[in-house]
């Protein structure tokens, strides 16, 4: 620790530099908060928490980082003033340290007592900066695993943090009500990607989850350029009585899909009555009414699907048949039955055989009673899938974007990908059904969905994210679009990919998959922290610009391989 008189030459020096620079102490005004943060301690320990480890330690970043700058641009004086800055604060930092190792509890390691130790408005995310300096830390004596937890810590510093919450299943919810339980297919899947709605959060917002990813996973994103969100641990899936989110003062809760699974874990968020309101926007039967509503007025252009290709909402079984029997007279063969509360491709039933099976009619006559209905509309030969991504806010219904979708042969979702263009890299033919003669028949197409959307979403006041799924399908000789296939009154994997292009470099193409065991397989791996391995290997990151750099090439893992059991999500970059 320096010796008062030592302090006293370094003050001058500082003041020396300010004058050669023409300024004197006090030309500029500074804030009051590190005085009123450091005026307020109640005990030793809390003094070194907030002086030594919090401000101090942070400084080993900003020094550092400004005498590298001051070096760059050749102010050799005010790289060596810096240095000298830095080579204090580390001092510093280690002196702080060694009591604060004194007087924690000797039970508590050194991370959880510094980080338990402070309350807001102070927090460990003021303990540093970016760039993130490993080595001062090593050299002020901090351990690994503390300089790792802070890495990947995330906490707000004032902003009213808004809240996320994955919740996919949410259309069973509001179809079944709360005796829905999603089998162990699902619940592994909902385990699997529970961080998802990091990627669609701001930094400090908080993610609420059932296990907090592991450090390491987390240091590898922020490493690819990722901001973290807070994670906040629920209690059977309740937030922990004792949890600070009762007491500060919170942004907008922003579940996956509202639902009363999210209701019940926010309950001043929404109501049950509300849920009555906005429930006809999850079903499959308005899905349907909308379409036939935009094809009768844009009155059957040669581009757009016929009517009998838009499916019907059957309310009774006989209806049902009588509607299979329609389609297939018009000469499509293959149709399809949805509940009108289905979700991801499931839930549906695939009529392909002359004749219908028991078990299929077993299946109608069940869900027609549970539901009230069914949609039945012909299987139609898909060659491109995409959505439109809206967003409702007070203020109305924003576009965010398109997204390409590939989906297997059974109509479930495998993959999103975002171009800078949709239609690059498609047909001829195909480009010229996207595009229009004028070019902008997608983007025209999007916003009438939008001006038909608004109204009915805000006469029943909702609020959240709306995915419009549509695909172009080969009838006969020619192409055609279907510009509704489901309405997904929630975020959507389509939305991620969006949200995922924010981190990607301008002008190149991002893709994202889910990676089921079976497709673990099929590629000749036996587990996923196999292909994790692999990917890095073969697929590494690519990284460009400056100072928060993006990714232009390369694969990185969106959940924890290590701990992932049903699905991988991995976001793909390339030139």
């Amino acid at each position: 620790m320096q010796t008062l008189k030592e302090e006293q030459n370094h003050t001058r020096m500082y003041l020396r530099r300010l004058e050669q620079l023409g300024l004197n102490f006090g030309d500029h005004p500074v804030n009051g908060f590190f005085w009123k943060m450091v005026a307020g301690v109640e005990s030793p320990l809390d003094y070194v928490s907030r002086l030594s480890l919090t401000f101090e330690q942070a400084n080993l970043d900003y020094s550092k980082f400004y005498a590298d700058r001051f070096a760059m641009i050749g102010d050799e004086a005010s790289h060596q003033l810096m240095q000298r800055i830095y080579e204090d604060e580390i001092g510093h930092v280690s002196y702080g340290l060694k009591w604060f190792r004194k007087w924690k509890d000797a039970d508590s390691d050194d991370w959880n007592a510094f980080e338990s130790g402070l309350h807001l408005p102070l927090s460990a995310n003021r303990a540093k900066a970016a760039p993130f300096n490993r080595e001062g830390r090593r050299r002020a004596g901090l351990t690994d695993d503390f300089i790792d937890e802070l890495f990947v810590y995330s906490k707000s510093k004032g902003r009213a943090p808004d809240i996320y919450f994955f919740n996919p299943f949410a259309e069973s919810y509001m179809g079944r009500g709360r005796s829905f339980e999603p089998n162990k297919q699902q619940a592994a899947l909902a385990a699997d990607l529970e961080n998802l709605p990091q990627f669609l959060c701001r930094k400090d917002d908080v993610v609420l989850v059932q296990n907090r990813p592991r450090t390491e996973f987390l240091a590898e994103l922020k490493e690819a350029g990722f901001d973290l969100p807070q994670f906040e641990i629920l209690h059977d899936r309740r937030i922990a009585s004792d949890s600070e989110l009762h007491t500060r003062k919170t942004g907008e809760f922003c579940p996956w899909a509202w639902s009363p699974e999210s209701v019940e874990l926010f309950p001043e968020s929404a109501s049950d009555e509300w849920l009555e309101d906005i429930k006809p926007s999850y079903s499959k039967a308005w899905s349907v009414e909308l379409l036939g509503e935009l094809i009768k007025e844009l009155n059957a252009p040669t581009w757009c699907c016929r009517r009998v290709q838009v499916g019907q909402a059957m309310h009774s079984y006989d209806a049902a048949l009588e509607q299979i029997a329609a389609i297939r007279a018009h000469g499509h063969k293959r149709v399809v039955a949805k509940m009108f509360f289905g979700v991801a491709g499931s839930n549906m039933q695939r009529l392909w055989e002359a004749e219908l099976t028991e078990s299929q009619q077993k299946w109608l006559r069940r869900i027609i009673k549970a539901e009230g209905g069914v949609v039945i509309e012909p299987w139609l030969d898909r060659v491109f899938d995409f959505s439109f991504q809206f967003h409702m806010t007070p203020k109305g219904l924003r576009r965010i974007g398109m997204v390409e979708m590939i989906n297997d042969q059974r109509g479930q979702y495998q993959s999103s990908i975002a171009r800078p263009k949709i239609s690059t890299g498609k047909d001829e033919s195909l480009k010229q059904l996207l595009n229009g003669p004028t070019g902008g028949r997608l983007k025209a197409l999007q916003e009438r969905l939008r001006t038909m959307l608004e109204p009915r979403l805000r006469a029943v006041n909702f609020r959240g994210a709306i995915g419009v799924d549509a695909f172009a399908y080969r009838d006969g000789d020619r192409l055609r679009l279907k510009p509704i296939t489901e309405i997904n009154a929630r975020y959507t994997m389509g939305r991620v990919m969006l949200e995922l292009m924010r981190q990607v470099a301008s002008g190149c193409t991002g893709s994202m998959e889910l990676i089921s065991p079976p497709a673990l397989r099929k590629r000749g791996f036996k587990s996923f922290p196999e292909l994790a391995t692999a990917l890095k290997q073969d697929s590494p990151l690519e990284l460009v610009g400056s100072p928060k750099p993006k990714i232009r090439a390369g694969s990185v893992c969106l959940n924890d391989p290590q701990v992932a059991r049903g699905c991988l999500a991995v976001l793909h970059a390339n030139r």
